[in-house]
């Protein structure tokens, strides 16, 4: 007896100590590798996720590497392991369309007419993400919007390259679409929804079904910190913000690599620019350039970038990045024209704010209504973070509300 108590408490010292050199390595890492500007507030907050993130990485590849999981496997659990009970304001039910997996929300309180329909595309890199981590963001909107809320468990990579993701969302939201009549909702009201990776297929799905004429027109789209372009890495908030949590400049690229090729071979080339040939590129100038951003987005710091020579054999390898399906951002204005009302959310400390920025002028200039919020102190990922475990943020409250105040517009 003696001896098992020993080794029960060798093996918890071990535990602790463990933990205690996790817990210190992940408060080293964020210090030496991130930087958190001032204007954010509670910046002590945004370091404590920053610093599970990261534990939950060095967790993951450890357990990789001695054969039990795989860093991502790990990194999913951690992310969706929370789950929540019956909600008294909502009939919740998991479904399929087309195969996909769905989440449904139907507000209980009774409607005098027919419903919004909503459907929602989580973030994530399209590597993360699932049904399960923006459940409460899913209920929020439902609620507070008395909205039908449909969001899609689409297929994640490495493991489902595109157009994998994009046909997931696509062929659930036509299903809903056709179906219309089983959920109450007012084919005149259906709206695409996303958050950072999700708010890329939402602005690809809504450009694809611009033109259809057998299917209700879309109402809106709301565009929540959307990636729309891997063209360019070196815009002014690539350039600003490459190191600010919760979503680094590198990890941008690591992202589109997975989501396009399912590995990362070509990273330094996408990061230096070198992945699309010059000529390729200047097609493309007058939609993703650093001269359509506002001067005043320039104003913490600005270098432009000089083009590289590509090889033909890296080219061959990326050239779907020009693809709109993927970057929506490169759709031609034919398509752009066409597309409904929209509601954009970008964040001043987030790499991926001009791409929401150029989205906006796009829209703009093809006539497209547009409402703009922006988040003078938000981060990459703070509307998730509106009710996660008493980390959330004022400025993620004031988006959420944006986004319900838009909503309820409809």
């Amino acid at each position: 007896m003696a001896v098992v108590y020993t080794l029960l408490v060798l093996f918890l010292a071990v535990f602790v100590a463990g933990f205690i050199l996790l817990v210190m390595g992940a408060i080293n890492f964020d210090i030496s590798n991130s930087e958190i500007p001032p204007g954010v507030n509670q910046p002590a907050k945004l370091r404590i996720v920053h610093i599970y993130l990261i534990s939950s990485a060095v967790v993951g590849k450890i357990l990789e590497n001695i054969g039990i999981c795989s860093q991502i496997s790990f990194v999913r659990y951690m992310q969706g392991w929370k789950t929540l009970g019956v909600d008294p304001k909502l009939f919740i039910k998991d479904l399929e369309f087309e195969k996909v997996p769905v989440r449904i929300y139907q507000p209980k309180v009774p409607s005098p007419s027919q419903r919004k329909g909503v459907m929602f595309f989580h973030g994530g890199g399209w590597v993360f993400g699932s049904l399960e981590t923006h459940e409460n963001l899913c209920r929020a909107i439902a609620r507070e919007s008395e909205s039908v809320v449909v969001s899609v468990g689409y297929r994640l990579a490495p493991e489902h390259k595109y157009p994998a993701a994009y046909e997931d969302c696509l062929n659930a939201t036509i299903h809903f679409m056709k179906n219309i009549e089983h959920y109450g909702v007012d084919p005149a009201r259906i709206i695409v929804c996303g958050d950072s990776a999700g708010g890329n297929l939402a602005a690809a799905v809504s450009q694809t079904l611009a033109g259809r004429s057998d299917l209700p027109r879309l109402r809106a789209q709301i565009l929540i910190y959307p990636g729309l372009q891997a063209l360019d890495f070196n815009l002014p908030s690539y350039q600003q913000n490459q190191g600010v949590p919760l979503l680094f400049r590198e990890r941008v690229a690591f992202y589109m690599l997975q989501y396009l090729n399912g590995d990362v071979l070509h990273m330094q080339e996408v990061l230096t620019g070198s992945h699309i040939p010059p000529d390729v590129k200047l097609n493309y100038r007058k939609w993703v350039s650093p001269d359509n951003i506002p001067e005043k987005f320039k104003a913490r710091g600005y270098k432009p970038h000089v083009l590289l020579d590509c090889t033909p054999e890296v080219y061959e390898t990326m050239k779907r990045f020009c693809e709109p399906n993927l970057c929506p951002l490169l759709a031609e204005d034919a398509i752009v024209h066409q597309l409904p009302e929209s509601f954009i959310l970008t964040c001043e400390y987030d790499v991926l704010r001009d791409d929401g920025l150029l989205y906006k002028k796009r829209l703009e200039d093809n006539g497209v209504r547009v409402t703009w919020y922006h988040l003078e102190d938000g981060f990459h990922g703070i509307i998730s973070l509106f009710d996660y475990c008493g980390l959330s943020f004022p400025a993620g409250k004031r988006g959420l509300d944006n986004i319900m105040n838009f909503l309820k517009s409809l």
